[in-house]
């Protein structure tokens, strides 16, 4: 099964952070699961990182390369298929970053990990 990974929770992963519920962790674990972050997600770190709301150990790339092609997460491309779902996508919320998860999970057809009950709102199905 391939699964959709919001920022937080890979943030959350990363950190072992008690917010994570063990049925991420079990997932996330679970050898026979794709774990897919999306180009969104490290674009919205690096502007983070820029902004200093977020602090990580190194750069954006010594992160990338540890803790995203480390742990055999498959980086997801922002394809124009997903750029359609997006322009037809309702406004259930305004965040951008987060709405290109979601037209992704939807394009794509991937469940997405994350602890922001709000996406269950949009047609797709949230794990958490």
């Amino acid at each position: 099964m391939r699964y959709l990974i919001d920022t937080h929770a890979l943030l959350w992963i990363i950190d072992d952070d008690p917010r994570l519920s063990q049925r991420v962790k079990d997932i996330y674990l679970c050898e026979d699961h794709a774990i897919l972050l999306s180009m969104a997600s490290v674009w919205e770190l690096a502007i983070k990182l820029s902004l200093g709301k977020l602090i990580i150990q190194g750069d954006l790339q010594q992160f990338v390369q540890e803790h995203v092609i480390g742990n055999n997460i498959e980086v997801l491309p922002i394809e124009l298929a997903h750029l359609y779902y997006l322009q037809a996508l309702g406004h259930v919320h305004n965040d951008p970053f987060d709405r290109l998860l979601v037209s992704q999970a939807l394009s794509e057809n991937l469940p997405l990990i994350s602890s922001d009950s709000w996406l269950d709102g949009y047609p797709i199905q949230r794990i958490w």
